[in-house]
């Protein structure tokens, strides 16, 4: 990650807080690892965390309750961000030279076909599946002069290992799975296990199952056992 990146991330941050949207955002993706270094009295397996994504990604928990009005491509038009659009069905982006914003919200049922409108943004939104994860436990964090909401780090590290063995591109399951290590072996320097097994316990049997088979991924077998009591 470039110094110009987290500067820019940090401006971003500034200019939702000045128009009193930032508290309905939940900051998701790999970029909560650097900011999570805001979290831990003991980071130090944080340190050599290499950041190399470009996409920052908010999680929007649930729209209708969106307080208030604010258009996102005007408000960060000034800083160089444009709309762009992927995909043959319109998911909306905003795109600068050195970061990529998108919105995602959790996938609920049968799930959508298609973006979800965020009118109240002025954007619409990726819906998933596994987000209601991040949702379930979150944490607040200061940085500069605002506050930011992101998941707890064992719901963040726990749906890592989930969602990496759904990618198709390697580079992006292996950079998922390096996330999720990280942020485990964090907690557990913090005397935070508990909080990962009560996690991973919380979690339908299904998930259990991706959860175990993602930490066997990572060939960290002291980490998994640590974990996983077998």
């Amino acid at each position: 990650m470039e110094k110009s990146q987290y500067n820019l991330c940090i401006e971003i941050f500034r200019k939702f807080e000045q128009a009193g949207v930032l508290s309905q955002l939940i900051l998701i993706g790999s970029w909560c690892v650097i900011f999570y270094k805001n979290y831990f009295k003991n980071h130090t397996a944080l340190i050599n965390f290499t950041l190399r994504t470009r996409d920052v990604d908010f999680l929007v928990e649930n729209p209708a309750k969106i307080r208030v009005n604010v258009n996102i491509p005007d408000l960060l038009k000034d800083m160089g961000f444009v709309v762009s659009y992927t995909g043959r069905q319109g998911y909306m982006r905003l795109s600068h030279t050195d970061l990529i914003l998108e919105f995602l919200v959790p996938e609920k049922g049968k799930g959508v076909d298609g973006p979800v409108d965020l009118p109240a943004l002025g954007m619409n939104a990726v819906a998933l599946r596994y987000l209601n994860f991040l949702t379930e436990n979150i944490i607040q964090i200061k940085v500069e002069d605002f506050v930011i909401t992101l998941p707890h780090p064992a719901n963040f590290a726990l749906h890592k290992l989930i969602i990496g063995q759904r990618r198709i591109k390697q580079d992006k399951a292996a950079k998922d799975m390096d996330a999720a290590v990280c942020v485990l072996k964090t907690l557990i320097a913090n005397n935070q296990l508990d909080s990962i097994q009560d996690v991973f316990n919380k979690a339908p049997l299904k998930w259990q199952k991706k959860i175990i088979e993602g930490l066997k991924l990572t060939g960290d077998r002291e980490l998994t056992l640590q974990i996983i009591k077998t």
